[in-house]
Order: structure tokens, then C-alpha cells, then sequence
């Protein structure tokens, strides 16, 4: 994994008009509006995330403040922190989040078992997930009779570890048996369990396959990058109620425009980025991620609105071929449904930015 400052961040540019408000904390650009209030207190938005470097606008909007800054005095904050995505599904279709960073897969299903109630708002990330084995795995049938860890079974890794598996004709089963048993389990018990020989390898995002690596002594198996056309597949894509963001447009336009200034800073102060990662991280677990493995994760993930839509309809497919609980194959229709850009797309037109699309 090269840490050579042209692949720090490969990130799409916001121009130079986003550019001059950051660091300029009395300063916003949301073009919404003021959010809508429910009688005379504040909306509240909940919002979840991961402490995943796959999360990183999450962490820089929130630890830098952006966010806050964006809602200003028209809406509080209070944010639930997830490892895994059917978890955060839970949380959203219970009511107990508006919004969340999530991954593909549990976005597909959160859409299906709301019959439609939540929506893509934007992309976040693309890329940043690895398979890491033992040194002594060096090819798919090495991996026969082995122990394999996913973070959470559904998830998005989880579901691409499985397909690729079928497609080199070993078989795994939700129950953890086949010629491969996967275990799904907590990313931070994952690193541990190959630290001790406990598990063979593991389909995870960054940061910790990096810390599978340098820490764990692995290999990296499999660059899922690799497995998709151009290299580009989505990571994180920005998700929302369909009854809060009809309700509160401004304060999801802050979202929106708190994410885009995170992405920004991203690109243009990555050293400061790096640091506000790391800071977040360590405020909400009490541990300490190396500022080196932040920057190497950096180098891993490109940090995009754009939701690469194609990558999420061929993901759930996938799941569908898996035989995976829940799992449909996205039509164009549900396509369309799924993805509500206006708001992001009204936020980049105003910086001179061009419109992304929900293309499958």
C-alpha cells in the first residue's frame, strides 16, 4: 500500500469557491435555508457513522466542527456511532438515526425492508477495502478449510468476500460452514484474532486492513479494486429518512454541504484531515490510530459525492446470487427511487461544480 503523496487522496475537486470558506468557522455556504422546525424547539438530527477511515468526511465534518457550523442554531446534533452496517440499518429503519454513512449492501437493505423509506443523498467514498491473509495463503484453493472474518454477516465486505469465494469455486454458508468458514465479528476483534492465529485472513475497509498488515503480518489477498470496472466501486454513500428529509430539506442541505467542505479539506490540507481522523477516532474509542496508518489508509480510498450507483446495483446482485437473507436485484425503477441527488446536485451547482447522477 504506497503512501507517495500522489496517492494521499484522490479526491474530485470542489473548486475554489468551497475552498475559501474552510477553516472559516462562522462561515456557511448551505443554499437551502434555514431547517424546518417541529413547533419551537430545534429539529434534532441524529446521524450515524462509523469510525472507519471509509468514514472520513463523517469524522472531519465532525471533529472539525463543519457540521455543527452548517446547522448552526437551527438544528442540534446527536450522532450513534456503528461497526457494521446491518447494525446501523436497525438503528434507521427504527427510527432511532435520520441519517447515516453506510455501505452498499445494508443500504439496499435498509431500502428494501423500509419499502422505500430512506434514500442515497450522496456518495462519500469509493474503494479502501482488502482481503488480508496469512503469508502462507497464496492462492484461492490455499483457503480451503480456513477461518475468514467479515465485519458483520451482510455487510458490504462481508458480501463481496462471499461472491469472490463462489466465483473461485469455494462454498461458505451463512452458518459459517463450506470450505471456508466466515466469521463475522467486530473489526477490532478481528485484528486480534489474527494477531493470535485465531483466523486465517479478512475482507475488511481501511484502516484495518492496513493495521491487518503492519500489524498482523498479512498480505493483502485481493485489492477489491481490482474486481470492478475502472477500479471504482462505492465504499460509503450518505443515506436519509424519506420522512426527514421531506420535513427538514435545510438540514439535510447542511449535511450535504458539511460533507462536501469535509471532502474538500480532504484534498487540499490532508495533514490537517489526517489529524482530525485520528482525533475523532481516539475520542470515540480512547485508542490511538497511528497518524502513518491514517495517511496509508488515505492513500487507499478516493473521498467522492458521486455514489458510483453501478458498483451498488452489481453488489446487490451479488447478494441475491449468495442466497443472503433480504437480498433483491435492483431494477431501474428501485434505482431511481433509491437516489434523491437534487439537494447535492443543488449545492454543487451553486460552487460552479458539476451535477452527479445515480447512473447503474
Amino acid at each position: 500500500m504506497s503512501t507517495t503523496t500522489a496517492r494521499r487522496v484522490r479526491s474530485v475537486a470542489l473548486g475554489t469557491v468551497l475552498g475559501l470558506v474552510l477553516g472559516l468557522g462562522a462561515t456557511s455556504i448551505s443554499p437551502a435555508g434555514a431547517a424546518v422546525r417541529r413547533g419551537s424547539d430545534p429539529v434534532t438530527l441524529h446521524l450515524g457513522y462509523f469510525d472507519n477511515v471509509t468514514h472520513a468526511p463523517a469524522l472531519v465534518a465532525l471533529e472539525g466542527g463543519l457540521l455543527k457550523d452548517e446547522l448552526g442554531k437551527t438544528a442540534s446534533l446527536e450522532t450513534s456511532i456503528f461497526n457494521a452496517g446491518p447494525a446501523e440499518v436497525q438503528a434507521i429503519l427504527s427510527g432511532s438515526i435520520d441519517a447515516g454513512y453506510i455501505g452498499p449492501n445494508p443500504t439496499v437493505t435498509a431500502y428494501v425492508q423500509s419499502h422505500g423509506a430512506i434514500q442515497v443523498v450522496s456518495g462519500v467514498a469509493s474503494g479502501g477495502a482488502y482481503f488480508v491473509v496469512k503469508p502462507d495463503i497464496k492462492k484461492p484453493k490455499d483457503l480451503k478449510g480456513t477461518t475468514i472474518a467479515s465485519p458483520q454477516l451482510g455487510n458490504t465486505q462481508d458480501v463481496a468476500l462471499r461472491s469472490w469465494l463462489k466465483s473461485k469455486g469455494l462454498k461458505t454458508d451463512a452458518q459459517g460452514g463450506g470450505d471456508v468458514s466466515i466469521r463475522p465479528q467486530d473489526n477490532a476483534v478481528t485484528l486480534q484474532a489474527f494477531q493470535q492465529g485465531d483466523i486465517d485472513g479478512a475482507w475488511v475497509p481501511e484502516p484495518w486492513a492496513t493495521r491487518l498488515v503492519t500489524e498482523g503480518g498479512g498480505h493483502i489477498l485481493v485489492d477489491e479494486a481490482k474486481l470492478h470496472p475502472g477500479g471504482q466501486y462505492v465504499t460509503t454513500d450518505l443515506i436519509v429518512r424519506k420522512d426527514f428529509l421531506k420535513a427538514n430539506p435545510g438540514v439535510v442541505s447542511a449535511l450535504l454541504t458539511a460533507n462536501l467542505r469535509a471532502i474538500d479539506l480532504i484534498q487540499h490540507q490532508p495533514a490537517k484531515a489526517e489529524k482530525l481522523v485520528g482525533d475523532r477516532i481516539r475520542s470515540d474509542t480512547g485508542k490511538t490510530l497511528a497518524a502513518d496508518l491514517i495517511t496509508a489508509s488515505f492513500g487507499n480510498i478516493t473521498f467522492t459525492p458521486d455514489p458510483v450507483a453501478s458498483s451498488l446495483v452489481a453488489s446487490a446482485k451479488s447478494a441475491v446470487g449468495l442466497g443472503l437473507p433480504g437480498a433483491v436485484v435492483l431494477t431501474k425503477a428501485d434505482v431511481k427511487k433509491l437516489y434523491n441527488l437534487k439537494l447535492l446536485n443543488k449545492v454543487l451547482k451553486s460552487l460552479g461544480q458539476p451535477a452527479v447522477k445515480a447512473t447503474a
